[in-house]
């Protein structure tokens, strides 16, 4: 991104957005082109898209905080510590968890810091532990309570508030002739295969990981360039990095543009990887 966006007014702010995957898209990608994918695979590709995007609020808390207030800081540091004992203890009742959340997510809004980053740190804090009378986990709990609301609502509707740009020759013209746009692009298509890929490679080849039997290069390649699907996060960032409105709407196209290549050209390698997979040996 700071290659091909170097000596544009303003680009060095957008570093950060081409970092994130978007776990949703990536994965529906995965299992419409790839249907004999291995488990491994899937696994590799969840594990890698939640990183990144624990990485994408990181830099977001750190790098993209003007201001900060230290008072409502301190005191939504200390709702989500509360929160996490509670966890720890076993405390189940959501009557008690609700008004701490919501609490804490108000304290980091008012504290400078993306609410985002409360939404992370709550997650993180759930607790996963089996409980002796074999019912459903507090983790298990909250995603069952949840996700028909993320996933039915939250997410199409910032979806829809972030991506409402046209995409008209006009428009388009635009985001070829924007470095900052341009850079967006390289970053999602060509930075992300190359550290996933290389990254990759690098761990099997120094002996830090090894490649799973059911497995093969190609398929690992095809996860690298569907690590270019960024959307979400990467809109997120982009509207923290450029309040110019012109300039948000060209990023934003770029982040389209770059997420449908990168699922395109992901697609065509895990079709391939299909038709070699159905050959009798």
């Amino acid at each position: 991104f700071l290659a091909v966006s170097a000596g544009a007014p303003g680009a060095a702010s957008g570093w950060a957005v081409p970092t994130a995957t978007d776990i949703a898209f990536a994965l529906a990608v995965l299992a419409v082109t790839f249907t004999s994918c291995p488990a491994p695979l899937r696994a590799f590709l969840l594990t890698l898209a939640v990183v990144d995007d624990l990485i994408a609020i990181a830099i977001i808390a750190l790098f993209y905080t003007s201001t900060l207030h230290w008072t409502p800081l301190l005191l939504g540091a200390a709702l989500i510590v509360a929160y996490g004992l509670l966890q720890h203890r076993g405390v189940r009742s959501p009557w008690v968890y609700v008004p701490l959340a919501v609490a804490a997510w108000y304290c980091l809004q008012r504290s400078g810091i993306h609410a985002t980053v409360a939404g992370v740190a709550l997650g993180m804090l759930t607790s996963p532990k089996e409980t002796p009378d074999g019912r459903p986990t507090n983790a298990e709990r909250a995603d069952h309570a949840l996700r028909p609301f993320s996933a039915g609502v939250a997410v199409p509707v910032f979806a829809f508030v972030s991506a409402g740009v046209g995409l008209g020759a006009a428009q388009l013209g635009a985001v070829f002739t924007d470095r900052v746009a341009l850079g967006v692009i390289a970053g999602l298509l060509v930075g992300k295969f190359v550290g996933v890929f290389g990254g990759a490679w690098t761990a099997v080849r120094l002996g830090l990981a090894t490649l799973g039997e059911d497995l093969h290069w190609h398929e690992i390649a095809g996860v690298a360039l569907l690590a270019g699907v960024g959307f979400t996060v990467s809109l997120l960032i982009g509207g923290l990095a450029y309040t110019d409105p012109s300039q948000f709407e060209r990023v934003t196209t770029a982040v389209l543009i770059a997420s449908v290549l990168a699922s395109a050209a992901a697609a065509v390698v895990f079709r391939r990887r299909v038709r070699l997979r159905a050959r009798p040996d």
